[in-house]
């Protein structure tokens, strides 16, 4: 590796340009991430939710910088281990299908607990220790480190680039993590909705592993629009629920 090149080509406009681009790409890769951690810390007891958000972010970072200083590794993952027929697997493709299986696992026991209407204190009550729950964030932060990683080396060669990057974007998710959690916690139909999001992610995953190339760009897209419905409609919901007390007389003509 050639730290010392990079480094010195780092203050450069286009290495600059590349890390401001890096950095949106990695926090934008890092949603479906944060929306994981952050549901299945609600699990837990409010006290310790945000250490759980921490520690699985923080882990989530060691594991990035750690893979990224195995890049070589990372590409060879894309080498066929056996073949099924004419189907070449690779590593990559065994990494992304129990990844996507096990998100469609946890995803679903998720809504049909929401759709059974089970109360989030009998939830909390069953067996869900912390370090259950901070494991459960491992193995998916493998899966996603994966997926970041392998988009980060496809746009930028500079790894210190690369490196600062991944800081940048696990610290900006690391501050607004509490954030995004009580907003998903405190609204149901935004939980279902976040659950739905990562139904899709672990149905891409799947496709994925089986070499079936699908535009994340769309699903984002998606999301984002449905959000911003949601979001009107809790709007509306609330000014609803408040009852109009507005007794101006020029709403009345």
């Amino acid at each position: 590796m050639h730290l010392a090149q990079d480094f010195n080509e780092l203050f450069t406009v286009a290495s600059l340009i590349s890390l401001l681009t890096l950095s949106v790409l990695e926090i934008v890769l890092g949603i479906d991430n944060i929306i994981f951690i952050s549901i299945v810390a609600g699990k837990l007891p409010k006290a310790k939710q945000p250490k759980a958000r921490t520690i699985g972010l923080m882990l989530a970072l060691i594991m990035r910088v750690t893979l990224l200083f195995s890049i070589s590794w990372i590409v060879g993952l894309k080498d066929a281990l056996f073949h099924i027929g004419d189907f070449g697997v690779t590593g990559r493709d065994l990494i992304l299908f129990a990844g996507g299986v096990f998100l469609l696992y946890k995803t679903t026991i998720e809504l049909h607990n929401k759709v059974q209407g089970y109360e989030e204190d009998e939830m909390k009550s069953n067996k869900n220790s912390f370090k259950g729950i901070v494991m459960q964030i491992v193995l998916i932060d493998i899966v996603f480190s994966f997926d970041s990683i392998l988009t980060a080396v496809g746009l930028v060669t500079n790894l210190i680039v690369m490196i600062l990057a991944v800081i940048i974007a696990m610290i900006i998710m690391i501050l607004f993590s509490g954030k995004v959690s009580d907003f998903i916690n405190e609204n149901p139909t935004i939980k279902i909705l976040a659950l739905s999001f990562l139904l899709m992610i672990g149905i891409i995953l799947v496709l994925e592993s089986l070499h079936q190339h699908v535009d994340k760009t769309i699903v984002y897209i998606s999301i984002a629009f449905s959000l911003f419905v949601e979001v009107l409609n809790i709007r509306m919901r609330k000014k609803v629920g408040k009852g109009d007390t507005n007794d101006d007389p020029r709403d009345v003509i």
